[in-house]
């Protein structure tokens, strides 16, 4: 019996796996989020219960093979020598450290940071954060040994091993030529003083084994931490190739191609995500929008989920002139493009809209938002896709259609949890005395080819979206800048 433990920002998932790839078992636990305003924390101890929890359930008193942890990305998790917070995990999803995020924009260490690293500075990025922190709470930092993220907290806590992956490491100081944290990074941020707290990057991934204190799993269990979350997917749904790609349709779009160099001189928006290959980065491209922008438009219109598929039908291509951008995020827009000023808009409505009308539009214009993401990602071979918005096998078809390709519907359940076992034992299989046939845990559910028709329809249509989102953009910028 194979573990993955997928430590979302939400929910807790374990799935246990058979030697072929089969599902045995999925457990899921909520994790609640706290904070006010600006501020997004979670409370440790409860994301550790949460964890355990999972891990029990799904084993159910059997003692696995392997367990390999994966989970949400960025955010800060100060530990001290224990593994105990000193304070509430800062979420990724924190602003509080938006002002400084601008104000390096604007006098170029953002810039320099990409040129170093190859990925953007946001505010729920462990930088951002310990520099707010240094500033705001230096006697938080001062009380920690380490600066970690989610799953390799749990990994402390379980095996009493600190590290990191290449991956959780990648954002936002590593520097891809060297494997090794950017000083340079860690300077030019203020924070040069704190580089002992970020645990040492593992060759592989982080390895221990469990301790007999730990309820949830015998002494003795291999346990394994990372990638996180978005590569871990890409893992899991088989996407290692150059020019492969995978599309997360959840609450936002997260977009990932492989490529086989860091592009430094490309403008600074998205992430390049180390993988175990020094050749191979996944270039991410993490929109703001995705299923939260159709939630929108589903609740303003009275509309539930188990509609979409029926009025997607009852809607033609492009939705009788009706149009959208599905910019709904109150910070604006980060990926193929960064522009906190980004705001979503219908166009196109007369009378004689329906809401059918509006949920097709907005369905069509994240489908758009994927294929601008992913065009400007470097996509030229297959894609997988993954998430909630996979359960319409109606907006599958859009997706389809949009972005001129077959879809491959990654196996489920769990292709998080399923990409950390892959990666576990791609990492350790020799010591663990095992091997998978990756292309069996890999083969995708489904295959949704596109209809030549819809793909001729929609590249026309995507041009008048492109235009579009040009014209809005100096809309958003105002008439001060556009002169």
């Amino acid at each position: 019996m194979l573990v993955g433990l997928d430590m979302g920002t939400s929910v807790a998932k374990a799935a246990a796996f058979a030697e072929d790839g089969t599902a045995l078992r999925v457990e899921s636990r909520p994790v609640s989020l706290g904070g006010r305003g600006e501020e997004v924390e979670q409370d440790v101890e409860e994301v550790v219960r949460a964890a355990t929890d999972v891990l029990a359930a799904v084993t159910d008193g059997r003692a696995p093979d392997l367990v390999a942890i994966t989970g949400q990305g960025d955010g800060l998790w100060l530990l001290d020598a224990r593994g105990r917070a000193v304070r509430p995990a800062l979420s990724w999803m924190d602003g509080r450290a938006g002002g400084l995020v601008a104000g390096w924009m604007a006098d170029g260490t953002a810039a320099h940071l990409y040129r170093r690293t190859g990925n953007v500075l946001f505010p729920g990025s462990a930088g951002p954060l310990m520099a707010w922190l240094d500033r705001h709470e230096p006697e938080s930092l001062d009380a920690a040994t380490t600066a970690s993220c989610c799953k390799d907290m749990l990994h402390l806590r379980l095996t009493g091993e600190r590290g990191t992956d290449l991956s959780d490491a990648s954002v936002p100081f590593l520097d891809p030529r060297t494997r090794a944290y950017s000083q340079d990074a860690l300077t030019a941020l203020g924070l040069g003083h704190r580089a002992d707290l970020l645990p040492p990057i593992a060759a592989s991934l982080p390895y221990g084994e469990a301790r007999g204190h730990t309820s949830c799993l015998p002494q003795g269990t291999p346990v394994t931490s990372g990638p996180y979350d978005l590569p871990a997917c890409a893992t899991g749904a088989g996407v290692t190739e150059p020019g492969d790609g995978l599309l997360i349709v959840g609450t936002t779009l997260a977009c990932q191609v492989v490529v086989e160099r860091v592009a430094f001189d490309d403008d600074p928006v998205g992430f390049h995500l180390a993988t175990a290959r020094p050749d191979r980065h996944l270039r991410a491209l993490p929109a703001m929008t995705g299923t939260v922008a159709l939630d929108w438009v589903l609740t303003l219109t009275g509309s539930s989920h188990d509609q979409v598929s029926g009025m997607l039908d009852e809607s033609p291509r492009g939705a009788r002139g009706v149009a959208a951008l599905p910019y709904l995020s109150p910070s604006g827009e980060r990926a193929p493009f960064v522009d906190h000023t980004a705001r979503a808009e219908f166009t196109g409505l007369d009378l004689r809209a329906s809401r059918a009308d509006l949920v097709r539009a907005m369905c069509e214009a994240i489908a758009f938002a994927a294929r601008h993401c992913l065009d400007a990602a470097g996509l030229t071979g297959e894609l997988a896709i993954c998430g909630g918005g996979t359960r319409s096998l109606a907006w599958l078809r859009l997706f389809a259609d949009v972005l001129g390709r077959p879809l491959r519907v990654a196996r489920g359940p769990e292709p998080g949890a399923r990409g950390a076992v892959l990666a576990a034992v791609a990492a350790r299989g020799q010591e663990l005395g095992r091997g998978l046939d990756v292309t069996a845990w890999t083969a995708p559910e489904v295959v949704v080819d596109p209809d030549p028709a819809g793909v001729a329809f929609y590249d026309r249509a995507y041009i008048d979206y492109l235009f579009r989102v040009a014209s809005a953009r100096t809309r958003w910028r105002g008439p001060a800048d556009t002169r």
